[in-house]
């Protein structure tokens, strides 16, 4: 390998190494605060759960009537 390639790929990991930071110190919340938080309680995850089986349909016209407003409604 040629020298220049290996400066070109050498040159910008020192430099940037080079320029690292460091990161800020990061304030850790008050105990007060943390103390305050109510604490989480189990809950099951099928608790909801409603078992539903499949039934046969029932007339569209009896289904429609039953959802549509009062007679002589337009709406």
């Amino acid at each position: 390998m040629r020298p220049s390639i290996i400066l070109v790929v050498a040159l910008p990991l020192i430099v940037s190494g080079c320029a690292a930071t460091i990161p800020p110190d990061v304030d850790t919340p008050d105990a007060q605060l943390l103390s305050s938080a109510n604490p989480v309680r189990y809950r099951s995850p099928i608790s909801g759960y409603v078992d539903r089986q499949p039934v046969d349909p029932k007339p569209w016209r009896q289904q429609n009537q039953s959802q549509s407003p009062a007679e002589g409604d337009p709406s």
